[in-house]
């Protein structure tokens, strides 16, 4: 703890040039006298810190004092900064401290020009205590246990040995070795539930990459040719890499790419409404007409 408070008051009086040591003893809960011996541990240690008395007196650092930034463009220190920025998104609760650090060091101001939120609209507290929980699994090497549901709604319970956090097509994953089919796999974080960090114990296993750590359900994909009318230009460009899409003299959409092949498919492309008027292989538009068919049957029912 001592050594990260000298760190932090180095880097305090970078930015606010003097401060008391009642103001520092306060910041950080400790003595002033636990003060005055940090900033004897740190002259000692060669940075040129001092006090002095009177009015607009405290402690400072010698004028021109300077942590070496140099070695670092501004461009460097820019996107140093944004990647932190980004992290924050995952709520990684020590992140905020060294990105005001840093920016204290770059000698930013960090106006806040990039705000970046990976939860969607209206998510639960639950997913934002997640990361902390995942991410202490990870570092200490704990076997988490929960509840998941794949593509096809089938529930299943799983122990897993989590490995690596991964952002991917606009959802978080969880990639790891699963010990309930003994393979690498891939769980969309979304899909599970009653997540417990164990006090089970696992040894590093060799580095899994997303493609090959798929969960099986996965595996297979479907070429899909979709049609979609001009008032959908909003979701092609949103969801489609613009190499799959083709526009039509009319303002319509084609676009061909690959899909997880299931019932996700099929409520995926249900979730076009009137904007999708194509859709081929032939088989897959036949299950979509057989899912309007039992929508409508069950909406008359309701109604009835």
């Amino acid at each position: 703890m001592s050594i990260s408070r000298h760190f932090e008051i180095v880097y305090l009086l970078l930015h606010k040039k003097t401060l008391t040591a009642s103001e520092l003893a306060e910041r950080f809960e400790v003595s002033t006298r636990t003060i005055y011996r940090d900033i004897d541990i740190l002259s000692e240690a060669g940075i040129p810190i001092f006090s002095s008395r009177g009015k607009g007196g405290g402690i400072s650092l010698m004028e021109g004092f300077v942590f070496n930034a140099s070695l670092l463009s501004e461009r460097e220190q820019d996107d140093i900064l944004m990647g932190l920025q980004s992290l924050t998104a995952a709520r990684f609760p020590e992140i905020e401290e060294v990105l005001g650090k840093l920016s204290r060091l770059f000698k930013k101001d960090g106006n806040g020009w990039i705000e970046v939120d990976f939860s969607p609209w209206g998510s639960e507290e639950r997913e934002r205590r997640l990361f902390p929980l995942l991410r202490k699994a990870i570092a200490t090497n704990r076997v988490i246990t929960f509840r998941y549901y794949n593509t096809f709604g089938n529930q299943s319970n799983r122990s897993v040995e989590p490995a690596t956090l991964l952002f991917k097509s606009k959802a978080w994953y969880l990639m790891g070795y699963c010990l309930t089919s003994n393979g690498n796999r891939t769980f969309k974080i979304s899909r599970m539930k009653d997540i417990v960090a164990t006090d089970t114990k696992f040894e590093s296993r060799q580095a899994i990459s997303f493609s090959e750590a798929e969960d099986n359900v996965m595996v297979e994909s479907l070429d899909v040719t979709l049609t979609i009318t001009a008032a959908g230009a909003y979701r092609v460009y949103d969801e489609f890499d613009e190499k799959t899409i083709t526009l039509n003299p009319d303002g319509s959409y084609v676009v061909k790419a690959k899909f997880p092949e299931g019932a996700w498919l099929e409520s995926y492309l249900l979730s076009f409404g009137t904007l999708l008027v194509n859709v081929e292989p032939e088989h897959l538009r036949a299950k979509i007409l057989t899912n309007i068919d039992a929508i409508r049957r069950k909406l008359e029912q309701r109604s009835d």
